[in-house]
């Protein structure tokens, strides 16, 4: 479940950004949207979704970027990889691209707040990329942090420093506590500036169990996908036979739900052997053609998107999508969402994070305010900044009740996030030319 994200120096965010999904204070209502944890003595709180609005150009997918690149880095557990295999990714290298306002080399930092097997789990990271677009750059990882349940494991700057005995024993190996000096030497020897100490020194040296846990967290459980409008899943089948259907069940029966002109949709090998690709089946005929050629693209992008939606459900996992609606349908969103905000299916906690520019979603009935987020970016500095719903008090003559008409008051500009365009002068001119 996470907690939280933040970024600082990244893109379109030169101050700290924070993402939480914890709710905000005083908050009530659509209870089924809090998901409940305790770790030993404490009640930790998460949102089950959020929803991001913004103009174009704000920063919204900024967010979702940031998020993407620093899972890339700690599953490559380095900063310097060109091109990573992680599945349904569309970008083959890291975007690690600081603030163009800067003139002077100022950190770029990520940290990331999760729960996990009863393990409320804390990294932090700190990069030194130099500036905009400087590729020549010397690039080094200045501040590691690890912690859990709120104590601090290691830090890492120039060297290695590790908690007092008492926190650390319980998640590092025996051989540890018994060879500290030593392991603390051999770590420190190979430290190297561009590598992350958690995927190299710590999970060889120390504890590989809890870096493996991190590591598959960011890994299964993490799900963050940038233009998610040009995913493509080429869904694995084993033991695939060339020219032979292989139909997913639940996969096929939403697609019946959503709409599609076909009998069914399956995944073929071609005889190439190259990866499966998504095909319309039609019975009757015995044949089959691509999905792409027949079926209309709204069902297409439904279908690339249904299994990481399965995925999300059965593990837990948290699900970022960007441009998660286009040219899907707001009521097969909607049913969507009441999937992730169910109790009774949604028994693993899994969340829902997207960005949209649909405004169906502003609605008391669909979502909190602590779920509603906005990015709004300043016209003479563009730079973005971030904000909920929920940081605008409830009372005054601005304040934001649950009984107010959110989607209004969004579109006549109390809530920010918007830019009034009128094209109407430029063509004017065109025609006048």
């Amino acid at each position: 479940m996470l907690l939280e994200f933040k970024t600082k120096n990244y893109k379109s965010f030169l101050n700290e950004m924070i993402f939480s999904m914890m709710p905000a204070p005083k908050q009530s209502g659509l209870d089924y949207s809090v998901f409940h944890t305790k770790i030993g003595k404490k009640n930790y709180k998460g949102l089950c979704s959020a929803v991001i609005y913004g103009p174009n150009a704000a920063g919204k997918t900024n967010i979702i970027s940031a998020m993407e690149t620093f899972k890339k880095i700690i599953l490559e557990g380095n900063i310097n990889a060109e091109e990573t295999i992680l599945p349904a990714s569309n970008s083959v290298k890291y975007e690690l691209i600081p603030n163009n306002q800067l003139e002077v080399p100022t950190p770029t930092e990520f940290s990331i707040k999760f729960i996990d097997q009863d393990l409320l789990i804390e990294y932090e990271l700190s990069l030194d990329l130099g500036l905009f677009l400087d590729d020549s750059y010397q690039k080094k990882i200045l501040f590691e942090r690890l912690s859990v349940n709120e104590n601090m494991l290691y830090e890492r700057n120039d060297k290695i420093h590790f908690s007092n005995s008492k926190v650390i024993k319980k998640y590092v190996s025996n051989d540890f506590n018994l060879n500290i000096e030593s392991a603390l030497k051999i770590a420190q020897n190979n430290l190297i500036s561009t590598e992350l100490f958690l995927t190299n020194g710590f999970k060889n040296i120390f504890s590989s169990q809890l870096a493996m846990q991190v590591l598959d967290w960011m890994r299964h459980k993490f799900l963050v996908i940038c233009r998610a409008d040009l995913l493509e899943i080429n869904q694995s089948v084993l033991e695939s036979k060339p020219n032979t259907v292989y139909v997913e069940n639940t996969t096929n029966e939403a697609a019946k739900l959503f709409g599609i002109n076909s009998n069914a949709l399956g995944y073929i090998m071609p005889k190439d052997g190259t990866e499966t690709q998504l095909y319309s089946i039609f019975e009757k005929l015995n044949a089959a053609i691509p999905a792409r050629l027949f079926e209309s693209y709204g069902t297409v992008r439904f279908i690339n998107t249904f299994p990481l939606i399965i995925q999300a459900m059965l593990e837990g996992a948290v699900l970022v999508l960007d441009e998660f609606d286009a040219n899907i349908h707001p009521m097969a969103l909607i049913s969507i969402i009441n999937v992730f905000h169910n109790n009774d299916i949604n028994i693993n906690h899994a969340q829902l994070i997207f960005n949209t520019h649909n405004p169906i979603f502003l609605n008391a009935n669909v979502f909190r305010r602590d779920e509603i987020k906005f990015v709004e970016r300043d016209e003479e500095t563009h730079l973005s900044s971030h904000y909920s719903l929920s940081d605008f008090k409830t009372s005054g003559k601005d304040g934001v009740r649950k009984t107010t008409d959110y989607m209004s008051n969004y579109f006549v500009g109390k809530y920010g996030a918007i830019k009034d365009m009128d094209f109407s002068e430029l063509f004017d001119d065109l025609i006048n030319k």
